[in-house]
C-alpha cells in the first residue's frame, strides 16, 4: 500500500479549542480526500486530528469508522485519558498521538501522568508524533525514547529557515537514526522557506535525512489541505514536488510503503 501520512478532515461548526492560532473558514471532508487520493494513485492516509479541534477528535474517528482500511489516524488527547477509551480509539484504526507543541510550554514527561500516558502509548505500539521547532526537540525526545515509545517527527524537523541543515536541533535529530525507534515526516517543504521554490527548502534538508535516517525511516505526507497555505499550495502541486525531489523510484517506493506500514505495525 502506498500512504499519504499526513492530512486534516474536518468540518465548519465543530467545537474548537481554546486559544486555537488560526481556524479555517472551510470544511476539508474526508469524501474530498478520498477524491485526491484516488486520483493520485494513493492507497491509505494518515489523519492527523488538528490542533485547532483539540482532544475532540470524535469527527477524525468517524470518518475512520466509515472507511477502514483507507485511513488510520493519529489523535489529540489529554494525559488523562484511560487505556479503555485508547483502546477504544485503536480499534477505531488511531495508530498514535499527536503533541503540537508550537507556541506552547514544553511538557515534562517525567510527571506520573506522563508517564502513565506512554505507558499505554506502548502497550498499543502507538507512536508520539511531534510538531515543535528543531531547536526544542532535544529535551523532548530523548525523554520519550527512554520511555520507550516510537517517535514521529513533523515536517523535516521544523529547522530554522536561516540555518536550515546547520541548526543545532536538526543535527541533534540526525544523531537519533541509529535508534531506529524515530521516524521523520518530509512534508510541507513550504513550511521549511519559501512557497515559490521548494527547492531551495528541500535541498539542504533531504541528504542528511537520507544519509541518516534511510528511507524506510522517513515518511512522505501531502499536509492536505494545507492550512495557512490554502491559497499556494494544493494536492497535486505537493505530488508533482515530491516526484521532483532527488530520490530513486527505489526510494520513493519504500518512503510510500515499507516506511509506513513499519510505522504502524512494528511494536
Amino acid at each position: 500500500m502506498r500512504f499519504d501520512t499526513h492530512a486534516h478532515v474536518f468540518a465548519l461548526g465543530l467545537p474548537l479549542a481554546e486559544n486555537c492560532r488560526y481556524v479555517p473558514d472551510y470544511s476539508a471532508t474526508p469524501e474530498q480526500y478520498l477524491d485526491h487520493l484516488d486520483q493520485h494513485g494513493i492507497d491509505a492516509g494518515i489523519l492527523v486530528q488538528p490542533s485547532f479541534l483539540g482532544t475532540d477528535n470524535h469527527y477524525m474517528l468517524e470518518a475512520l469508522r466509515r472507511y477502514p482500511g483507507r485511513f488510520y489516524g493519529v489523535a489529540v488527547v489529554d494525559t488523562a485519558i484511560t487505556i479503555a477509551e485508547m483502546q477504544e480509539m485503536r480499534e477505531a484504526g488511531v495508530i498514535g498521538i499527536r503533541l503540537n507543541l508550537i507556541g506552547l510550554p514544553l511538557p515534562d514527561f517525567q510527571t506520573a501522568a506522563w508517564q502513565t500516558l506512554l505507558g499505554h502509548v506502548n502497550d498499543l505500539g502507538w507512536h508520539v508524533e511531534l510538531h515543535r521547532s528543531a531547536r526544542d526537540l532535544p529535551p523532548l525526545i530523548g525523554p520519550l525514547l527512554a520511555a520507550g515509545v516510537k517517535v514521529v517527527v513533523d515536517h523535516f524537523g521544523l529547522p530554522s529557515e536561516t540555518d536550515k541543515a546547520q541548526d543545532e536541533g536538526f543535527r541533534y535529530l540526525l544523531t537519533l537514526a541509529a535508534s531506529r525507534r524515530v521516524w521523520v515526516k518530509i512534508s510541507a517543504s513550504y513550511r521549511n522557506g519559501s512557497c515559490q521554490n521548494s527547492a531551495q527548502n528541500i535541498l539542504p534538508l533531504l541528504p542528511p535525512l537520507l544519509a541518516a535516517f534511510s528511507p524506510d525511516r522517513l515518511l512522505w505526507g501531502s499536509d492536505w489541505p494545507h492550512t495557512r497555505f490554502e491559497d499556494r499550495m494544493s494536492y497535486p502541486q505537493v505530488c508533482h514536488e515530491f516526484q521532483q525531489w532527488p530520490l530513486t523510484e527505489e526510494q520513493r517506493d519504500i518512503i510510500l510503503q515499507t516506511s509506513a506500514e513499519q510505522l504502524i505495525h512494528q511494536k
